[in-house]
């Protein structure tokens, strides 16, 4: 199996556990709380509501988007945590994808979030989903992207609780951004962050 079958399996067998930590929807995460709510503020200014929350889970997230004004959907790859969206918000649409493969036409979103779903990518395939992201948003569309960071010069792989992840120096992946066409126009790095030592990052980016 490649690293994409293992985070499927390994997210299938956590379902349950997973979307009991996370059901809250943020409401003990005032911070992260504040860029979701920002981002989904700058999507409804483009007048394009629509919005992709990739790696969408358990769907809390995607939720959360809806009620914040946005005609909000969710991609995983975990079959089994789209089978819990669905069935948690049967209202809205949740679908199996790839992250290097959206189901989604160019230049269609005015939003795309992708909320620590794609920690567990290996670094040199990280642009290709980058560019992938940007393939869907439509000009002046928002990235919303939270991932750990690292105050090192490299990426760091570390165990975690689910399946191998990479925590990431928030300049390099600022430069991944740009490289992919979209321009950083706000961060926010904050404790507290994982027992291992790593910051929450999150990055919202534009695409011109």
């Amino acid at each position: 199996m490649d690293y994409r079958d293992e985070t499927r399996a390994a997210y299938d067998g956590v379902v349950e556990l997973y979307a009991s930590m996370f059901a809250d929807r943020l409401e003990t995460r005032p911070f992260t709380r504040a860029m979701v709510g920002t981002f989904a503020e700058l999507v409804r200014g483009t007048g394009n509501l629509r919005a992709a929350d990739v790696g969408c889970g358990p769907g809390h997230l995607t939720a959360m988007l809806h009620d914040l004004g946005l005609d909000a959907f969710g991609l995983d790859l975990s079959p089994a945590m789209v089978g819990h969206a669905r069935r948690a918000h049967p209202a809205l649409r949740f679908d199996e994808a790839r992250m290097e493969a959206l189901p989604v036409e160019d230049s269609a979103l005015g939003g795309v979030l992708s909320h620590y779903s794609m920690i567990h990518t290996p670094p040199g395939e990280l642009p290709a989903l980058l560019a992938e992201q940007t393939r869907v948003l439509a000009p002046g569309g928002l990235l919303l992207v939270s991932f750990f960071a690292t105050e090192g010069p490299e990426p760091v792989r570390f165990d975690h609780k689910v399946t191998p992840a990479y925590s990431w120096p928030v300049d390099q992946f600022a430069e991944l951004l740009a490289g992919a066409g979209l321009a950083t126009v706000a961060r926010l790095l904050h404790d507290p962050a994982s027992e291992r030592g790593f910051l929450d990052a999150h990055l919202l980016a534009r695409l011109d």
